[in-house]
């Protein structure tokens, strides 16, 4: 009486998609990469340390902090949206000076941008492959889930590192994209996405190789206690790493910024 109180219309709602009673049998119900935890530091006025680069929603740290909870997703994007964003980027942009005095060098800096963009546009264009970019994100995704999903290990990750790169190269040499470049073309527009994922995925995989500890949705199943819990190694991890690119993916450059906590001491995650 107590679950159907509280969770009444989630079981209905089930039981109207699955045909099944969850009452009668288990839900078909498993963990799933979900969100974001955290995001980038933003000031008040949603403005983050780069000028005139404003983040809302998820994408920065303001409400939500390093754990989303319940209905937070949507509070944040209707808060940065209604009440904030209308205000802080028009003030931003009354207080820049109207007589720019760097505006070759900014026209310079667009063109170079711009050519880059459609240099890569023509090389997704002129690949000529068999394969979709969806069929390389399906893959891709399936590798990120097996080796750096809810729990990951040493082994998982590396096995990931060795398909990543071999997926990428098939992607630069198999990738079909259907239409034209000049047209509303959403296959090239997830084809660029998808170059972006390889990358990324690859830098999520040597990040979670490096960190040998379980905290926060980290979770490496080397690193536990005796009773499941995450094993935290904090005189060795207390620290934001951010990786610099070199160009090549498979060696990103890594930075640390020490963590250091006056009032709030660190603590292990427990749902016990």
């Amino acid at each position: 009486r107590m679950i159907e109180d509280r969770y009444g219309n989630l079981f209905d709602m089930y039981a109207n998609i699955t045909g099944e009673d969850p009452y009668a049998a288990p839900m078909r119900i498993y963990p799933a990469s979900h969100y974001t935890m955290g995001g980038l530091w933003v000031d008040y006025n949603l403005q983050s340390t780069v000028a005139g680069l404003f983040v809302i929603g998820e994408a920065n740290f303001s409400d939500h902090g390093a754990n989303r909870l319940g209905a937070s997703a949507l509070m944040q994007g209707l808060a940065d949206g209604y009440f904030v964003l209308p205000f802080t980027i028009g003030n931003y942009l009354a207080g820049m000076p109207r007589d720019r005095q760097d505006g070759e060098a900014a026209k310079a800096a667009f063109d170079e941008a711009k050519a880059e963009v459609e240099a890569r546009i023509t090389r997704l264009m002129g690949i000529g492959g068999t394969r979709s970019a969806t069929d390389f994100h399906r893959e891709l995704g399936r590798i990120i889930w097996e080796g750096c999903g809810m729990a990951r290990t040493a082994e998982t990750l590396k096995t990931a590192l060795a398909k990543i790169p071999a997926l990428r190269e098939e992607f630069w040499s198999d990738l079909r994209i259907p239409g034209d470049a000049a047209d509303l073309n959403q296959n090239l527009e997830l084809a660029g996405r998808v170059a972006d994922f390889l990358e990324l995925g690859e830098l999520m995989c040597i990040d979670a190789l490096d960190r040998e500890e379980s905290c926060g949705a980290h979770y490496r199943e080397e690193y536990q206690t005796a009773e499941g819990e995450a094993l935290r190694r904090d005189d060795e991890f207390a620290y934001v790493a951010a990786w610099e690119s070199t160009g090549d993916p498979a060696a990103p450059r890594l930075h640390k910024e020490q963590l250091e906590f006056e009032y709030v001491p660190l603590s292990t995650r427990s749902y016990k």
